[in-house]
């Protein structure tokens, strides 16, 4: 069975309780890598600069402690491979809405099921959705 390498369970541990869960499910059925988890100000603006992220510190939901956002790819890693990285968003999005753990991808990042109508495209991307309480 795959297990994550020292590497990936440190950025994983750097992550909300809710999104380590789920990556120790998701691991259990595709072989995958932990990028990134927790990105302080020098990490999350030289991502920004090289046009890897579309906002600067603090704004980053990797940039909460935990981190909200998490960036995992199908081990081996084929970045040229989009089918690939959308098969594994399709495991990942299953597994976390049988765990009922809200996320969002970054391939598509308003969450209707539509990759098309995306103006940026992160593949590695998973953040939680926060939900929004009334005051009613």
């Amino acid at each position: 069975m795959p297990a994550f390498s020292e590497r990936s369970l440190a950025h994983l541990s750097s992550c909300d309780p809710r999104l380590q869960a789920l990556f120790t499910q998701v691991i259990k059925i595709v072989d995958c890598t932990i990028l990134c988890g927790h990105r302080n100000e020098e990490d999350q603006n030289r991502v920004f600069l090289r046009g890897m992220s579309k906002l600067m510190f603090p704004k980053s939901k990797h940039n909460t402690l935990p981190s909200k956002a998490v960036d995992v790819v199908a081990y081996p890693i084929a970045w040229n491979d989009r089918e690939r990285l959308y098969l594994f968003v399709g495991v990942v999005k299953g597994v976390a809405s049988m765990m009922d753990i809200p996320i969002r991808s970054g391939l598509d990042w308003d969450n209707d099921f539509d990759v098309k109508d995306q103006s940026f495209f992160d593949g590695p991307h998973f953040e939680l959705i926060e939900e929004v309480k009334s005051e009613n």
